[in-house]
């Protein structure tokens, strides 16, 4: 992996091949970060800079042949560890080298790639994959063993924050006494979600959001989009390039999505003193709850999206307000029904049911209690 190929986070590439130039290598790494603003393919960029021997700043001039076993993801001296869950051909105790064909093969398609889209590649996006305690026991056999070519062993937990508690205290005393030579790289997108005794034991590095310009010019470069139309997408994915990808080539998605919200406002707004509109709200959260769990996060955080640009638009903030509704519904006539006295409620309540879904909670019971409160919340008087 090539660090020119990794867009931005200019800083933050600088920063991880002078400490191995300097020779200041911390042996447990936290980086933080969405996956669309490149946290994986600098963790793997970073590992190949350190393992081959590169220098100069970029992944050329070292070990040619390890270089080109990076190509593929299939240096002995590179793990991995993800999250999994049982597949048809995985009956019980997934671990990721179950999964490493697909692994890379994820990897080569979209390095910028979510949990959920992870999820989907091995077709299990009706389940919530984990890094659970047999996973902890392979990664403690793989790093007692000795490097392959005598140098650094990198070991790459991707989603961390997915790592059960069981897993983490089973790698706390790896991970702040790891045998010589050997870097753990852990990736979170969520930071609280990490075990205190976990963080206090890395070294932690935020990566920021993308800058709009450096989606734009990808999105030119890379997939012949004209400049206004890259503009446009490049503003609505807030600095993430796996969702500006996703807008670019899965519209398909998000017009379910608001579908679903179309249907859940307008009934909501109905549901006031009416029996059959709370029925309906009931039947939309059965509708909902029958997805899968990361397909309902998902458009929990879509709805986020679609009640802040209503609020932008109510406070005229127009410049700001991308969402074009492909439906006859129009964003103009709700914005009057989001503002300061109801947002931060709404909000809550969708960041809450998020939460409590991910924790494997009755999502029938979840959204249909979001729904009632919504109904609330939308009759609230600005």
């Amino acid at each position: 992996m090539q660090f020119q190929s990794i867009l931005g986070q200019q800083f933050i590439k600088n920063h991880l091949t002078t400490s191995v130039d300097r020779k200041r290598i911390a042996h447990a790494q936290l980086f933080i970060g969405p996956s669309g603003s490149g946290v994986l393919p600098c963790a793997v960029a970073y590992a190949q800079y350190l393992i081959c021997a590169n220098a100069d700043g970029e992944n050329t001039g070292g070990n040619a042949s390890c270089n080109l076993k990076f190509e593929h993801l299939s240096h002995p001296d590179l793990h991995f560890a993800f999250p999994v869950a049982t597949t048809d051909s995985v009956k019980s105790h997934p671990v990721s080298d179950h999964f490493a064909k697909e692994w890379r093969e994820f990897f080569s398609k979209n390095p910028y790639g979510s949990l959920y889209d992870w999820h989907q590649h091995l077709g299990i996006e009706k389940k919530q994959g984990k890094i659970g305690v047999d996973e902890a026991q392979d990664i403690v056999r793989k790093l007692s063993l000795k490097s392959y070519e005598g140098g650094f062993k990198v070991m790459i937990i991707w989603m961390a924050d997915k790592m059960n508690s069981s897993a983490s205290n089973k790698l706390l005393k790896l991970i702040e006494e790891p045998p010589q030579k050997t870097v753990f790289i852990l990736i979170a997108e969520n930071e609280d979600q990490i075990l205190d005794t976990i963080k206090s034991r890395c070294q932690v590095l935020h990566f920021p959001p993308l800058a709009a310009e450096a989606l734009e010019e990808a999105l030119i470069q890379e997939h012949q989009v004209s400049r206004a139309e890259a503009k446009k997408i490049a503003v609505k994915a807030h600095g993430d390039y796996n969702l500006a990808l996703h807008l670019l080539h899965n519209n398909s998605e998000e017009e379910e999505y608001e579908t679903w919200f179309v249907d859940w406002v307008r009934t909501a707004f109905k549901a006031r003193g009416n029996k059959k509109a709370i029925l309906d709200l009931i039947a939309w959260s059965e509708n909902i709850a029958s997805k899968g769990r990361e397909t309902q996060k998902s458009f929990l955080g879509y709805c986020e999206d679609f009640f802040r640009q209503a609020l932008l638009l109510n406070y005229n903030a127009s410049s700001l307000v991308y969402l074009q509704p492909s439906t006859q519904f129009e964003l103009a006539k709700f914005a009057p029904f989001v503002h300061g006295n109801n947002i931060n409620g709404v909000i809550e309540e969708l960041q809450t049911a998020a939460y409590h879904i991910e924790r494997n909670g009755n999502a029938k019971i979840i959204l249909t209690d979001l729904s009632i409160k919504l109904t609330r919340l939308l009759h609230t008087k600005a």
